[in-house]
């Protein structure tokens, strides 16, 4: 189920929106200014945002600047009564993908969400492939140059989630509630014992699996050269 930020921070619209995304199958994370979005971004796994332009706290386009710190991929939608060629550049060089005027049509919006999702191709593919290295989360299968590497499904899922987002750091605590979810026991060393267990296991030319101090893991790319 992809995830959506929605900033906006009237309240009749903000519900409206809401609920539609929830009826088209979405998990909508709901914010009203953009201090209070930022702070969701920053806790979940977000696959697309959707954000007012005039906002208390963080306007819109701070938002967007602050999503392109945390991610280059996460598409972001821009909902704006400003209509001048001037106004909306300024959104597309702050980071918006795309921009929607106010008044719209909710049927407009939700094709333009669709848009967005289906170019960024988020994480929610059941394969991974990079140069030599392909995972298939259907059965769990990590391959690296044609040769299978077994690994536990929690090892499994760990890598799937860093490399559906590479470069995205991912905090020990997002990892715990997309994996293991609110109510687990475990805790961080849960974490960083796996992550010792994947990079004992595998030694791939395509990427690797990065310590962020303070904050969490990421997977980086590399150019397939050892």
């Amino acid at each position: 189920m992809f995830k959506i930020l929605l900033a906006e921070d009237e309240d009749n619209l903000n519900n409206i929106l809401t609920s539609q995304l929830k009826k088209e199958g979405y998990n909508v994370f709901s914010a009203k200014d953009g201090e209070q979005a930022y702070e969701i971004l920053l806790a979940e796994n977000i696959d697309l945002v959707i954000t007012d332009v005039m906002m208390p706290l963080m306007d819109g386009r701070e938002l967007a600047k602050n999503v392109r710190q945390v991610s280059k991929d996460i598409p972001v939608l821009m909902l704006t009564a400003l209509e001048t060629m001037d106004d909306k550049e300024k959104g597309f060089e702050a980071g918006a993908d795309d921009y929607l005027t106010k008044p719209f049509e909710l049927k407009e919006l939700l094709l333009r969400v669709k848009a967005l999702l289906r170019r960024y191709k988020r994480a929610t593919e059941s394969k991974l492939t990079f140069g030599s290295t392909m995972l298939d989360y259907d059965t769990l299968t990590l391959t690296v140059d044609g040769q299978e590497i077994v690994l536990g499904k929690k090892e499994f899922q760990i890598l799937f989630l860093l490399l559906s987002k590479p470069n995205f750091i991912f905090s020990r605590e997002q990892i715990m509630r997309e994996l293991w979810g609110l109510d687990s026991d475990s805790g961080d060393r849960t974490i960083d014992t796996h992550i010792t267990w994947l990079r004992s296991k595998v030694h791939s030319p395509d990427f690797e699996i990065v310590t962020v101090r303070g904050l969490g893991y990421k997977a980086v790319l590399t150019d397939g050269k050892n």
